[in-house]
C-alpha cells in the first residue's frame, strides 16, 4: 500500500510497522495524513495477517499535533479547489464553514475509534514530543514505550480550544486517574518521559536508540500468544472501560473463554506447555 505521509510494513511474522512520515513538518497531522491513517486502519480492521502493530515516527518528534496552517483553511469561506476535489470534508458550500469544520473534526476523531476497534494490540514508540493530536494519538495505543527525549502535552487548551479533544478526556483519566488527568488537561503543561513513567502514562522509558528493539521484543512476546485469544483480550479490555457492572464483564469473559476453547489455538497452547516449548500458533 502506497501513502504520502505514512509508511506501513508488514513483516512475515505478523508484526506491522506503521510510521508517521512527515519529519520536515514534525509529523503534524495534515489533511493527507488524516486520510492516509484512516485508510490504513480500515485495512487493518480486516487484515488478520497483521497480529501486532508498532506505531512510530520518523525524525525527532513523534507528532506535533494538527497542522495548524492547514486547519486555518477550514475557517476560510474560500477554500482551494484542489483541496475541495481531494478531501470530502472540505467540499461544502463556500459560506458554510461550520460544516467543513464539523466533518473534518469527525473524520479526524474516527482515527481514535479505529485504533481501539482494530484487533491488533498497538505499541506506540514515543521518540520525542507528542503534543495535542499527537498526545491523543499516543493515548489511544494499548502500550506506550517512551524514549528519553519523549514529552507529552495537551496542547489544545493552550491555543483557545477545549482541553478535551480526540478522546483525551476519555483515555487519560482511565490511564492515570481523574485528579492527575484534570491537572494535565487544564494546564497543557509538558510531561517529561520520567514523569510519564512515574504516573503510569508509559510502560517504561528506554534509551532512544533502543526504542524499536524494545517494541519488537515485546511484539515477539505477544506473537507467542494465541491470535484469537489476543484479539479477544483487546476486545474485552475495550468493553471493560465502560462496563456497567462486574457481572457484565464476567459474562463477556465467560463467552470469550468458551469461544477460545473450541479453537485449535487452545490445544497447541496446552500441548506446548506440557512439552516445555514455545507454542506454534498459525499466523492468523
Amino acid at each position: 500500500m502506497n501513502f504520502e505521509t505514512i509508511k506501513f510494513e508488514l513483516k512475515e511474522n505478523g508484526i506491522g510497522l506503521l510510521t508517521l512520515n512527515r519529519p520536515e513538518k514534525l509529523n503534524a497531522m495534515s489533511f493527507q495524513m488524516i486520510e492516509d491513517l484512516n485508510k490504513i486502519f480500515d485495512h487493518l480492521i480486516i487484515n488478520l495477517d497483521c497480529r501486532v502493530l508498532i506505531l512510530k515516527a520518523e525524525g525527532r518528534v513523534f507528532c506535533a499535533g494538527l497542522d495548524l496552517k492547514e486547519s486555518t483553511i477550514l475557517q476560510s469561506k474560500k477554500k482551494p479547489q484542489e483541496l475541495k476535489e481531494k478531501f470530502f470534508f472540505i467540499n461544502v458550500p463556500e459560506k458554510d464553514t461550520i460544516k467543513a469544520k464539523i466533518y473534518a473534526q469527525w473524520y479526524t476523531s474516527q482515527l481514535i475509534v479505529k485504533m481501539r476497534k482494530i484487533s491488533q494490540p498497538i505499541i506506540a514508540l514515543i521518540n520525542g514530543p507528542a503534543s495535542g493530536a499527537g498526545f491523543a494519538f499516543a493515548l489511544a495505543a494499548d502500550i506506550r514505550i517512551a524514549g528519553q527525549k519523549a514529552r507529552f502535552n495537551n496542547a489544545f487548551i493552550n491555543i483557545g480550544f477545549s482541553g478535551s479533544d480526540l478522546a483525551s478526556s476519555y483515555h487519560l483519566p482511565r490511564l492515570i486517574g481523574m485528579s492527575r488527568a484534570a491537572e494535565i488537561l487544564y494546564t497543557g503543561r509538558f510531561i517529561s518521559a520520567e514523569e510519564a513513567e512515574k504516573i503510569g502514562l508509559v510502560s517504561k522509558v528506554v534509551d532512544d536508540t533502543e526504542l524499536l528493539n524494545a517494541a519488537i521484543g515485546l511484539a515477539e512476546e505477544l506473537l507467542k500468544k494465541s491470535p484469537l485469544g489476543l484479539r479477544m483480550t483487546k476486545q474485552a479490555i475495550n468493553l471493560s472501560l465502560d462496563s456497567p457492572s462486574l457481572e457484565t464483564m464476567i459474562q463477556l469473559e465467560n463467552r470469550t473463554q468458551m469461544l477460545c476453547s473450541v479453537s485449535d489455538d487452545l490445544m497447541e497452547g496446552v500441548q506446548s506447555f506440557f512439552e516445555k516449548r514455545d507454542p506454534k500458533y498459525p499466523l492468523k
